[in-house]
């Protein structure tokens, strides 16, 4: 309790300095609606103009846009820290959190909380409310539930895919940018069904960087198809956004592999 309350003052902090400059807040948040938006008509008009994607319709590749686009949203707002992370080592300020008395996980996740990531979510959730509206799908406490367990589980991912970008700059120095390919590219990837992509990709996403386990597995799940991709089990698709969770245990173990070699800038 100790810790979260400190967490929630660091964020007041943090939310606190950014409201400082509201229209700077406002148009920052607005333009993140609108790029996202972008993405959403781009799909909108491929589907406009073929009708369908091997069988997938635009209601059930809106699901998997709502779900991946909201999870990393939050995942982004709450783990800027670690997106930024790089430059704490190249300054040599991470020297400075290793004599506090506290963890350096939650230091670096609670130094900044990026407000305006709320534009991306508020787009990803519209469309998200849209599919299951318009979607021909009985729904029940079990499928909402698993909708709302792929989005923590994405969060998770992508919280802990930021975790190991931050842990190769204590090698690198400074942060890769070949991460981007999937986080960011992670997230174009994760909005369409796996079986439009060739198997090697199939797998890689599956079994190296799981985000058909936080979108495709639950999206089968929730609309109650099989899996003409993998050939999965029903019960793994309900199950499947907890290897979300399970990955960002293993990027924090990792991450203390990196402190416990950390060397320092040397300045």
């Amino acid at each position: 309790m100790d810790a979260a309350r400190l967490y929630l003052k660091y964020i007041n902090i943090s939310v606190r300095s950014q409201m400082q400059y509201r229209l700077s807040f406002v148009m920052a948040t607005v333009g993140q609606f609108v790029i996202t938006g972008s993405e959403i008509i781009i799909i909108w008009a491929l589907f406009h103009r073929f009708g369908s994607l091997r069988g997938w319709l635009l209601p059930e590749v809106a699901l998997f846009y709502g779900i991946v686009r909201v999870a990393f949203s939050i995942s982004e707002a709450v783990a800027r820290g670690f997106d930024t992370f790089d430059r704490l080592v190249r300054s040599g300020d991470f020297d400075r959190l290793l004599l506090r008395p506290r963890g350096t996980v939650f230091q670096v996740s609670a130094r900044e909380m990026q407000l305006m990531r709320v534009g991306g979510m508020a787009q990803g959730l519209i469309v998200l409310l849209w599919a299951v509206s318009v979607l021909e799908v009985q729904w029940t406490v079990a499928r909402a539930g698993l909708t709302l367990f792929a989005i923590f589980g994405g969060v998770c991912l992508f919280g802990g895919l930021f975790v190991l970008q931050a842990t190769l700059s204590f090698w690198t120095t400074q942060s890769l940018e070949v991460m981007n390919t999937v986080t960011y590219g992670g997230v174009e990837t994760a909005q369409f069904p796996l079986p439009i992509y060739r198997p090697w990709f199939r797998k890689f996403f599956t079994f190296v960087v799981p985000l058909a386990c936080v979108t495709y597995f639950p999206a089968l799940g929730i609309l109650g198809r099989p899996d003409a991709a993998m050939g999965s089990p029903v019960w793994f698709h309900w199950s499947a956004p907890l290897i979300g969770v399970l990955f960002l245990m293993v990027s924090l173990r990792v991450w203390k592999f990196g402190v416990r070699h950390y060397r320092s800038t040397g300045s």
